[in-house]
C-alpha cells in the first residue's frame, strides 16, 4: 500500500548531487535526476536529505570548507608560532603552507619581528610563486598585529586577495595550526634549541623532510612534491633526520 520507497541508487545520487553542489535547491535536484532516468518530487528529495542532514540550498550555499576546496590550489596561509632557546629568548617563526599541496616554505624566524621585517619576508614570498603555472589567489592569516598592512600590500600588489578568518576561529585557518603542531610533536618537542641559528638549521631540515620525504594523509599517502616510484632495483635504506630523531624509509642508491 502507499508509494514504493525509492532505491538506494536514487538516494545515494540524490545525496551526492546536493552535497557536490551546495546551491541546489529540491527543484533543481529534482531536474538534475530526471536528466538520469529516474524520478522523485522535490517533497521526496527534501525527506532524503535532511534525513542524511543535509540542511536546505540556502544554509549549504557558499560554506566556508566548498570555498577553500574549490581553490585548494590558489589558496595560501600563513602564521607565526614561537621557540623558547635554552636561553629563554623567544623566536618567532613565519611559515605559508600551499592549501592544495600541503607544501611549506619556510619564511624566516627572528626575535623581533618588526613591520620592516614582516614585509621583506612577504616579498621575498611573492618571488616564489612567480614561476607557478596556477598563481595564487588568496592569502589567508589570523589578525595579529604582526601582519602589518604593509604585508598585505605586499601580496595584494601581485593579485592576491587577504583572507581574515573569523575571530577565535583557529578551524578557519585549520592546515597551518595542523601543521604547527606536527613540527612541535615530530621535531620542536623533541630538541633543546639553543639559539637562533640553530633554529634555523633544524626547520630547514624538517621542513625539506616534510616537503620531500613525509607521507601525508591529506594527500593520499603522497608528499607535497610527490614521491617518484621505487626503484626496485635499488635496497632499502633509512635515512636519519635530524640526528635520528626521525627516520625515512627508501629505495635509493648509495
Amino acid at each position: 500500500m502507499g508509494r514504493p520507497p525509492l532505491s538506494p541508487e536514487i538516494e545515494g545520487w540524490i545525496v551526492t548531487i546536493a552535497r557536490e553542489n551546495p546551491s541546489f535547491g529540491y527543484d533543481k535536484i529534482e531536474g538534475e535526476i530526471r536528466k538520469l532516468g529516474f524520478q522523485a518530487s522535490a517533497t521526496t528529495i527534501r525527506t532524503i536529505l535532511l534525513k542524511h542532514g543535509i540542511p536546505p540550498a540556502p544554509q549549504r550555499k557558499g560554506s566556508w570548507q566548498t570555498f577553500l576546496n574549490h581553490y585548494k590550489q590558489q589558496f595560501l596561509a600563513t602564521d607565526f608560532f614561537t621557540v623558547e632557546t635554552l636561553w629563554l629568548q623567544t623566536i618567532y617563526i613565519l611559515f605559508f603552507i600551499e592549501h592544495g599541496t600541503r607544501r611549506v616554505h619556510f619564511a624566516g624566524c627572528t626575535s623581533k619581528p618588526d613591520k620592516a621585517w614582516v614585509t621583506q619576508q612577504a616579498r621575498q614570498t611573492t618571488w616564489l610563486f612567480e614561476d607557478y603555472d596556477l598563481p595564487m589567489r588568496f592569502l589567508i592569516h589570523d589578525h595579529d598585529t604582526k601582519f602589518s598592512q604593509s604585508f598585505d600590500t605586499v601580496f595584494e600588489a601581485s593579485g592576491v586577495e587577504i583572507i581574515y578568518p573569523p575571530f577565535q576561529a583557529p578551524n578557519a585557518n585549520a592546515f597551518a595550526e595542523r601543521w604547527v603542531r606536527t613540527i612541535r610533536e615530530e621535531c620542536l618537542d623533541k630538541l633543546i634549541i639553543l639559539n637562533e641559528a640553530h633554529l634555523q638549521r633544524v626547520l630547514k631540515e624538517y621542513i625539506h623532510y616534510y616537503n620531500s620525504r613525509r607521507p601525508h594523509q591529506g594527500i593520499q599517502q603522497d608528499c607535497p612534491n610527490t614521491f617518484q616510484p621505487p626503484d626496485f632495483s635499488q635496497p632499502i635504506r633509512c635515512h636519519h633526520i635530524l640526528g635520528g630523531i626521525i627516520k625515512s624509509y627508501d629505495r635509493s642508491a648509495a
